[in-house]
């Protein structure tokens, strides 16, 4: 059975640690991954976020987070891809990861009021 994306993502939620935005806002150690594409990403930043586009995620993550206990929020435009891609980190290793499951807007605002 070839499962559709909005399948793959529910599936990756259940696996994840899935948080609103202001909840992740209120850490102040933690790293912040943006796995939008990056003309998303420039056209509506997320001030210190790092932009690591899902789709090289693997392939560069480790130059931005180097300890399998770091506290890793992953954020995209609606949370599908931050649930994917924190599945994803776990299976690398990283020990620590939530994923943002709210709208892009609401991490913006979020960031604001930190």
């Amino acid at each position: 059975m070839i499962l559709t994306v909005p399948e793959l993502v529910e599936q990756a939620k259940k696996s994840v640690n899935c948080v609103s935005a202001a909840e992740a806002f209120k850490s102040k150690n933690a790293t912040f991954i943006d796995v939008r594409e990056l003309a998303e990403s420039s056209a509506s930043p997320v001030e210190n976020s790092i932009t690591i586009p899902r789709g090289v995620l693997e392939m560069n993550i480790a130059e931005h987070c180097t300890e399998a206990e770091m506290e890793i929020y992953v954020h995209c435009a609606s949370g599908g891809r931050a649930a994917l891609a924190a599945e994803q980190l776990q299976r690398i290793g990283y020990k620590n990861v939530k994923a943002i499951s709210s709208p892009h807007d609401d991490v913006c605002q979020a960031q604001k009021n930190q």
